[in-house]
């Protein structure tokens, strides 16, 4: 079984995707941290985020893949917690709009799934990678609430509003990259999530896969 969830950045994706997959016995298929991994070797190796051919090079020969947790492993060495710092952030988003880049991942990510299902999470897994999903999601929640959960995990709650506007810059640029947009699939199934703890979410999304709603 394949799961796939689409959704802005801190619409909970990642911890309902993970959860879900617990609760199914499912690989979670952490579709942008293997983009983070390659933005974290692009930047070690000292290459430009705007430069679309190394990029591409380093993203075909990284080998990308998770342990147990469902924590990327980059050339078979932990990747957490350096491709969740601020350096990376501040690039991903331009590494990971290189349609190279993304030509190199996606059959990555395809093989991972195929292996024995997963739950996918991402921002073009409903449209792009797995637009044959058993089940497709799209989580959203306001840009306030979101600022307010990124502070919160950041342990940093008084600046839940320059979160919220980092947020909103990053939305602007995963919608309008050229290249696997991030946008709703005519299928997906669209799920608010304000307001909600990541429990609650992950039961209404349980339910749906269990057809039980």
């Amino acid at each position: 079984m394949i799961i796939a969830i689409d959704g802005p950045a801190a619409s909970g994706k990642s911890t309902v995707a993970r959860a879900l997959a617990q609760h199914l016995n499912l690989t979670f298929l952490d579709t942008g941290a293997m983009y983070r991994a390659v933005t974290l070797r692009v930047l070690a190796e000292g290459v430009a985020p705007e430069d679309e051919e190394a990029c591409e090079r380093i993203a075909g020969l990284i080998d990308l893949s998770f342990d147990g947790q469902g924590r990327v492993l980059v050339d078979g060495e932990p990747g957490e917690p350096q491709i969740r710092g601020a350096a990376v952030t501040a690039a991903v988003s331009v590494v990971a709009a290189h349609a190279g880049v993304r030509a190199a991942i996606v059959p990555k990510q395809q093989a991972i799934a195929a292996a024995g299902g997963a739950v996918a999470e991402g921002r073009d897994t409903t449209t792009v990678v797995f637009p044959e999903a058993d089940h497709k999601f799209f989580l959203v929640a306001s840009p306030l609430e979101r600022g307010r959960r990124r502070a919160q995990e950041r342990g940093e709650p008084q600046r839940a509003g320059e979160y919220a506007a980092e947020i909103e810059r990053r939305d602007e640029q995963d919608r309008t990259r050229e290249h696997s947009p991030l946008l709703k699939a005519a299928d997906a199934r669209l799920v608010d999530t304000d307001g909600c703890t990541a429990e609650q979410v992950c039961e209404r999304l349980l339910a749906y896969v269990l057809g039980g709603a």
